[in-house]
């Protein structure tokens, strides 16, 4: 039951968002300027409700790392250093300090 009121929390801190994106989709056909400022607002709001769930994302623009990266493919580029992340196909995260989705790399060799 802890479980489950856990995940009730959760998305009941999101909801907000969720009506932030239907209001947004209601008018996406009338795309403009404003329409783009009001998704980059939407998107602060929804990461900003994420963090205060213990949501965080795992940095990487360094060197590769096996507890946060996992690496699918590998470059020859004399530019980087070996080992270093050459570019990021999926955003890794963690919550508190446990990473529950590995950040999806590109490195060096």
């Amino acid at each position: 039951e802890s479980y489950e009121n856990g995940k009730r929390d959760a998305v009941t801190e999101l909801l907000p968002s969720l009506d932030d994106f239907d209001r947004i989709m209601a008018n996406a056909d009338k795309a403009d300027e404003a329409w783009v400022e009001g998704v980059k607002l939407v998107y602060r709001k929804f990461t900003d409700e994420l963090k205060k769930l213990g949501l965080a994302e795992i940095e990487a623009d360094g060197k590769f790392d096996p507890n946060l990266h996992n690496a699918v493919m590998h470059v020859e580029d004399e530019s980087f250093g070996e080992g270093e992340i050459v570019d990021v196909f999926e955003k890794g995260y963690k919550k508190n300090k446990k990473v529950i989705r590995f950040a999806m790399v590109k490195t060096a060799n």
